[in-house]
């Protein structure tokens, strides 16, 4: 995809999560995010919204110094009745600088990325693409995206976050897994390797695997994100392997 593409959907996907937030109760709990309630989703993207702006409009060259912590870093939260319109602006002023930003940007990031402007664009569409699912979740209704977009952020997730010794991953035997979009020609071989952590390879291509699942790519992105249960997807093979990868995968904002 295209940053032109990505910007698109970064716009589309926020506009849509802040007219959730102003409907929705901020008591709401998150089924995905299990830890929290609306409230605290908001704040978070709120505050990696201006986290990641800092960094386009500033081309500040080395990670700030906020150790994790998204409300120093934002000078605190809002009050519930500004939060909405609060995100709104956040999201606006990362959208502007963005699209503003010169090719050449020069700045920090932390995933492979043809520029910066390019993986910023990425990164944050995919963000908030994946906290817009957690947002309808909240307020009862599922999130859907396009199979491109979708697919998209598989690779990002794969060959990116999953080549960070971040994600987590422990194994103690090699496991593998396939997934087979139905709606697009992609497909996904991932080997689980042993370590602590252990590696994540990742290859464009189908075979055999220990565990292969078959089914449209959102439902893939959502699974993979561990935004979607099992259920109604066409899964072959031992899905322990799943499991392992729902139980230990962690996904850093950073």
């Amino acid at each position: 995809m295209s940053t032109r593409e990505h910007l698109a959907a970064l716009r589309r996907d926020g506009e849509v999560l802040a007219g959730v937030a102003a409907e929705t109760d901020l008591d709401a709990p998150v089924p995905t995010c299990p830890e929290w309630g609306l409230r605290d989703l908001v704040r978070h993207l709120g505050g990696v919204h201006r986290w990641a702006t800092t960094y386009v409009t500033t081309a500040r060259t080395t990670p700030l110094d906020e150790d994790g912590d998204l409300e120093r870093l934002v000078d605190g939260w809002p009050s519930d009745a500004d939060l909405a319109e609060w995100f709104a602006r956040g999201h606006a002023a990362l959208v502007a600088g963005l699209e503003s930003a010169p090719e050449d940007l020069a700045c920090w990031t932390f995933l492979p990325a043809p520029s910066p402007r390019a993986f910023w664009a990425r990164r944050q569409a995919h963000e908030t693409a994946i906290h817009l699912a957690d947002a309808r979740s909240a307020s009862g209704e599922s999130a859907s995206f396009p199979p491109a977009f979708a697919a998209d952020g598989l690779d990002e997730l794969l060959y990116g976050f999953g080549g960070r010794r971040r994600a987590g991953m422990t194994t103690t035997v090699e496991r593998t897994l396939a997934l087979r979009a139905t709606d697009r020609d992609a497909r996904w071989h991932v080997r689980l390797t042993p370590g602590d952590p252990g590696d994540i390879e990742v290859a464009p291509e189908d075979g055999d695997a220990e565990c292969i699942v078959t089914a449209t790519a959102c439902d893939l992105y959502l699974l993979l994100w561990n935004r979607r249960a099992l259920e109604g997807l066409q899964v072959e093979g031992d899905r322990a392997v799943l499991g392992l990868w729902r139980q230990q995968v962690r996904i850093r904002w950073s």
